[in-house]
């Protein structure tokens, strides 16, 4: 445990580095650099926050998912802390994608929100994972808590092929994006920016992660010494 801890420290360290030093270079990027798009005007910057926090949530619910099948296969807790950690956080960008979606939606669409199939079904997913985090608050002890989440972490990542592949399956309302004065595509520069608006994204996620599941292994340890002190006093 002393090991793990010491290497999550190390790794911490290093990714504060590098989400300090990019994260000022995204925002003046994408605020003074990038021209507008064309069609959706300055409203459109939404898509450097909006796009890599839903990469983001769907990474750290991926991270449920495979984090959940290892502990149903080795019961190892380090697992079940993993995953509660991840979906914490894939909860959080999630939300921020439901903030700054309709945000964006309401000079394209003229509405807030509409329940097309990508909407809808990124709603349900969240709603799925906030449900997996009240489940740990409700059950009647630890191995029941890391038991019942893990099956729900499972299934309901299910859910995220399904948003994916949702425009595709079924007509949406989702404005293309990538269109510029050139015709498809983003220009050089908003491409480089995108891409590292996902990279910075991506290392404040594993920053984050790290972080919590450090937080989350402390909490377990206390929680031992507790239950090994009302032991030794009865």
């Amino acid at each position: 445990m002393e090991r793990t801890e010491r290497l999550l420290r190390g790794i911490e360290l290093v990714l504060f580095f590098l989400v300090a030093v990019l994260m000022p270079v995204c925002l003046y990027l994408v605020f003074k650099v990038v021209p507008d798009e064309v069609t959706m005007g300055a409203v459109q910057r939404i898509f450097y926050f909006h796009v890599p926090s839903a990469w983001v949530a769907f990474m750290g619910f991926f991270v449920v998912f495979a984090s959940s099948i290892l502990y149903l296969a080795t019961r190892r807790l380090l697992w079940d802390v993993v995953a509660h950690s991840a979906a914490e956080l894939g909860v959080l960008f999630c939300s921020i994608v439901l903030f700054t979606g309709p945000i964006w939606a309401r000079p394209v669409w003229g509405t807030w929100w509409t329940w097309e199939a990508r909407l809808t079904t990124t709603l349900v997913l969240e709603m799925v994972f906030v449900a997996y985090l009240v489940l740990r608050t409700q059950a009647e002890n630890r191995a029941q808590a890391a038991r019942l989440s893990a099956v729900v972490g499972i299934v309901g990542f299910l859910d995220v092929p399904i948003i994916y592949y949702s425009v595709r399956i079924w007509r949406g309302h989702h404005p293309i994006v990538f269109k510029s004065s050139g015709g498809q595509g983003l220009e050089p520069i908003m491409l480089k920016t995108f891409m590292l608006c996902m990279t910075t994204f991506t290392l404040l996620f594993l920053l984050l992660l790290a972080m919590r599941i450090r937080l989350g292994l402390l909490r377990e340890s206390v929680m031992e010494l507790k239950e090994r002190e009302t032991l030794s006093g009865a």
